[in-house]
């Protein structure tokens, strides 16, 4: 018998089950009750392999049931960052991919149960590098950006295709939008010095970016260390989710 992959590994916590109603774009969790609810829509991180639709896996399935829990309507992005091959490596089509998210957050504002000027959007790991345009000029129904064990350079061998700024180049006009980053101690070396630098040009611009630190953990550490520090650190940034919507 094989191991399961990681992006199919059980999430730490196991919140109560709720099945989302699916759309070509979105899994959108429901709390109970009538709403309006604040949102959160869940970016997955990217690239990922041809016809593999994250949405579906136990990491999101548990955070889009844990928010839906706390009572925010979570919606889970189902979307693909389009690669070609280029002459120094493959080419990451990053514009395409935000505005595929950029649409489904439109999306998940007109859903009739949403309250469209509470949104948070929560990033994932290669997905933060869709972040950039809503740290560049973030609208005013943004309460926060979440970025989780984010990748904020193109992967080695990789290049961002022309004229794409990522979050490196954007985060020092975030202002005054809140912003969480949850970072692991046992990150890949290429990950984390981007978060450095992320974290650098923040301060250096006067932006704050809180951060939640776990020291032991790997990238995913919501699915594959399952200790307490790993459940504590989830806790904590749906915690940080819901306060932003209520203030």
């Amino acid at each position: 018998m094989t191991e399961n992959p990681d992006y199919l590994r059980p999430f730490v916590l196991s919140p109560p089950d709720r099945e989302p109603e699916r759309t070509d774009t979105l899994d959108t969790y429901v709390p109970d009750g009538d709403g309006p609810f604040p949102v959160v829509v869940v970016v997955h991180g990217v690239p990922l392999p041809p016809g593999l639709a994250a949405r579906g896996w136990p990491l999101y399935q548990g955070y889009g049931r844990l928010l839906a829990a706390a009572g925010l309507l979570t919606a889970v992005v189902d979307y693909q960052l389009p690669i070609t091959p280029g002459p120094d490596g493959l080419v990451l089509d990053y514009a395409a991919a935000a505005a595929l998210v950029a649409g489904a957050v439109t999306a998940a504002r007109a859903d009739p149960r949403a309250d469209a000027e509470r949104v948070v959007l929560w990033f994932f790991s290669g997905g933060a590098m869709v972040a950039a345009d809503w740290l560049r000029d973030p609208p005013p129904w943004l309460r926060g950006i979440a970025l989780t064990y984010p990748v904020v350079t193109p992967l080695p061998g990789m290049v961002a295709a022309p004229g794409f700024a990522g979050p490196l180049e954007a985060v020092e006009r975030a202002g005054a939008t809140p912003i969480l980053l949850t970072r692991v101690g046992q990150e890949h070396p290429g990950f984390a010095a981007g978060v450095d630098e992320f974290l650098a040009i923040a301060a250096k611009a006067g932006v704050a970016v809180q951060t939640i630190e776990v020291p032991a953990g790997h990238h995913s550490f919501d699915v594959v260390d399952h200790t307490d520090e790993s459940r504590a650190a989830v806790r904590r940034a749906v915690a940080w989710v819901g306060e932003r919507q209520t203030v």
